[in-house]
C-alpha cells in the first residue's frame, strides 16, 4: 500500500483545517519545499498537494505549487480548483504527476471521462462523502449523487485512482470505522486511495485488510506529529494483504 504524505496550502503556508473550515485553518511554520523534499528523502514515492486558495478561485499559490512540483524529487498528485479542461491541462503541462478532479466530475461527467481517456494514469477522481452524499466546492455543497451512484456513473472511466474521503471521520476526529471506504472500494473497479481516516499506524494496518485499497492519504497526523512518515511507510511496506495495484 502506498502512503501519500499530504500538504495543504493557503496563502503560501502549510495549513491543516479544523472540522473542514477554510476560514479556521491552523498554520504550520514549516518550509513547504523543504518539507516535500524531506518526505522524498524519507522514502515517499508520491505526495499529494492541495491548494485551498485555488478551491476559492484564487491563484495565490501558483508559483509555490510550480516550485514544489519541480523540486519535490517525487511525483505530485495535485488537487484544488481543477474545474476546467484548461486548468487541468495547464497543471499536467507544468509537470503534475496527477491531477485530482471532484467538483468538475459532478458538473460535467462527460468531460471528465474524456480527460481520463486522453490522459491515462494522470486523472484521479475525488469522491468526498458526507452523510452518504458526494460533496463539491471544497465540501461546501452537497450534490445529488450518493457515493455509490457517483462511482457507478464513472465505472468505465480509466482513472489512475479514486480518492475516497470520509468527511464525517475527517471533520469530527472520530475513530475511523472504515465501513464507508470499505464498501466503496469493493464496488470500485479502480484502485482506491483512502482519505480522512488515518491518524495512527493502526489505521494503516486496518486499511491493508480492505480489498482494493492501494493507498492512503496522510496529512494532519504528520503535521501534528501523532504519526511519523517513517512509521507510516514502514507499516505500509510490511503489510502483505493483496490489494489492487496502480497501473
Amino acid at each position: 500500500m502506498m502512503i501519500f504524505p499530504t500538504m495543504e496550502l493557503q496563502n503560501g503556508k502549510c495549513v491543516t483545517l479544523e472540522k473542514g473550515r477554510l476560514d479556521e485553518a491552523m498554520i504550520w511554520h514549516v518550509d513547504p519545499i523543504e518539507t516535500a523534499r524531506g518526505w522524498s528523502a524519507a522514502g515517499a514515492e508520491w505526495m499529494q498537494l492541495t491548494d485551498f486558495d485555488a478551491i476559492e478561485g484564487r491563484d495565490t499559490n501558483v508559483a509555490l505549487v510550480e516550485e514544489i512540483i519541480r523540486s519535490a524529487e517525487m511525483p505530485v498528485q495535485l488537487a484544488g480548483g481543477m474545474r476546467t479542461r484548461e486548468r487541468i491541462e495547464h497543471w499536467i503541462d507544468k509537470g503534475a504527476g496527477r491531477v485530482v478532479v471532484g467538483t468538475l466530475a459532478a458538473r460535467d461527467p462527460h468531460l471528465v471521462k474524456e480527460l481520463a481517456k486522453f490522459y491515462p494514469d494522470q486523472i484521479v477522481l475525488a469522491v468526498d462523502v458526507w452523510q452518504g452524499y458526494v460533496m463539491t466546492e471544497g465540501w461546501r455543497s452537497q450534490s445529488a449523487f450518493t457515493a455509490e451512484a457517483f462511482l457507478e456513473a464513472f465505472a468505465d472511466a480509466p482513472f489512475a485512482a479514486i480518492v475516497v474521503t470520509d468527511i464525517d471521520s475527517d471533520m469530527e476526529d472520530v475513530e475511523a470505522q472504515l465501513g464507508l471506504i470499505s464498501g466503496l472500494a469493493k464496488q470500485s473497479r479502480t484502485p482506491v486511495i483512502a482519505s480522512g481516516v488515518v491518524r495512527t499506524t493502526d489505521d494503516i494496518s486496518r486499511l491493508a485488510y480492505i480489498q482494493n485499497i492501494a493507498g492512503a492519504i496522510v496529512g494532519r497526523a504528520l503535521f501534528r506529529k501523532t504519526l511519523s512518515l517513517d512509521a507510516a511507510l514502514d507499516v505500509a511496506k510490511t503489510s502483505h494483504e493483496p490489494v489492487a495495484q496502480f497501473q
